[in-house]
């Protein structure tokens, strides 16, 4: 089984970070292979609502000026995706809305590409404003017929400045979590 993570905070070693390899972490215990892909801070764009992807249909954008349909192939070999994002004004990072927005197209242009695969949403919050962000990530997932599975809490971790969040014992408990549930899932999946 193969789960990609991708990053959506711009900042290296953050606090997204450190709660995606704490799932992806779990994941490699249990057998799984596992990717790590930060789009924070690099080159992705928004949809441009062209639908050429209706058109091509070939599980690409038709945009190829960015790194869009490099993380597309990587998304649609996955049996699992854990989508993190720092919190920004109660929201996902443009990045990842980017990535949201145009993976979910694509998708459903190609007969629901994501349709059963796993998709899990991971937050790092300062305070406030997260389950909106864990929201975001989730409404993709559900609109693409995917399984999202539960923890022990919302999927969030608490912290300002980097590697706050390894002081968040219940959200890094609450990563690893969702990391057995994932590996639990997908073995229920494939068999």
């Amino acid at each position: 089984m193969k789960a990609v993570a991708i990053n959506g905070s711009p900042r290296k070693g953050g606090n997204t970070e450190i709660l995606l390899k704490r799932v992806l972490e779990t994941l490699n215990s249990a057998g799984w292979d596992t990717e790590l892909i930060r789009v924070g801070g690099k080159n992705i764009h928004g949809c441009l609502a062209c639908y050429k992807c209706f058109e091509n249909k070939d599980m690409k954008c038709a945009r190829k000026d960015d790194i869009f349909n490099e993380c597309m192939e990587r998304l649609l070999h996955a049996d699992a995706m854990i989508l993190g994002s720092p919190t920004y004004f109660t929201d996902v990072s443009a990045e990842l809305k980017a990535l949201i927005d145009r993976s979910g197209l694509v998708s459903l242009a190609n007969d629901r590409a994501f349709f059963r695969k796993i998709g899990a949403a991971v937050v790092a919050v300062r305070r406030g404003g997260g389950t909106h962000v864990f929201d975001t990530i989730n409404h993709m997932f559900l609109m693409s017929g995917m399984i999202v599975p539960g923890s022990i809490y919302w999927n969030l971790g608490i912290g300002l400045d980097k590697g706050d969040v390894l002081n968040d014992e219940e959200g890094l408990r609450n990563m690893q979590d969702l990391g057995e549930t994932i590996a639990w899932l997908g073995n229920k999946i494939s068999a």
